[in-house]
């Protein structure tokens, strides 16, 4: 018999800096609430293991789940944000507000690539986890999960935990979490 392993995927808490501002921000004096409230909402599921993104709002995000229950966080760096490298943030906003009305196949292979790297990732993982992560790579698995190309396929609110399920290494969704009601940029 399989073991039924369940990702959860919690956006980071809101950051201090948006995305146009500064290329890695912690979280503000609210994303720390947010994340003190997801880690007590989470407790009772726990332990379970923890990735994290690099970032400093994913990782911040993670601080009070880790303390719940007495684990230490893994970073796993393909859960991060998309990558774009070299971009400035201001011209990295305007180019993400402008991908956001697409969809990946009009993306260049490095984030077609990058895209089937995640979703590759998270069908392999064998035990249920809680990733804390961003926005677009939380569209990525749900797109994934619902045969939706779209960047922008799902508005989750920060600290929202959508649930999916990994059955044969394919991702199924379980329940979306929380629509937001922040800004991405």
């Amino acid at each position: 018999m399989t073991q039924e392993v369940k990702i959860y995927l919690v956006r980071h808490g809101r950051p201090s800096a948006g995305f146009s501002e500064a290329l890695d921000p912690g979280l503000d004096e609210v994303g720390w609430t947010q994340a003190e409230t997801a880690a007590q909402e989470l407790a009772p599921i726990g332990p379970l293991p923890i990735l994290t993104s690099p970032l400093r709002r994913t990782r911040d995000t993670a601080a009070p789940l880790e303390r719940v229950w007495q684990v230490t966080a893994r970073i796993e760096p393909v859960v991060a944000e998309l990558p774009m490298p070299g971009a400035a943030p201001h011209t990295r906003a305007a180019w993400l507000r402008e991908a956001l009305r697409g969809r990946w196949r009009d993306l260049s292979e490095f984030y077609q690539q990058w895209r089937e790297l995640m979703v590759t990732t998270l069908g392999a993982l064998d035990r249920s986890t809680v990733v804390t992560t961003h926005f677009i790579a939380i569209n990525v698995a749900v797109g994934a999960a619902t045969g939706d190309d779209r960047l922008d396929c799902f508005q989750p609110d920060h600290c929202s935990c959508t649930v999916l399920e990994v059955k044969d290494g394919r991702l199924q969704l379980v329940s979306l979490g929380r629509e937001r009601e922040t800004l991405v940029l």
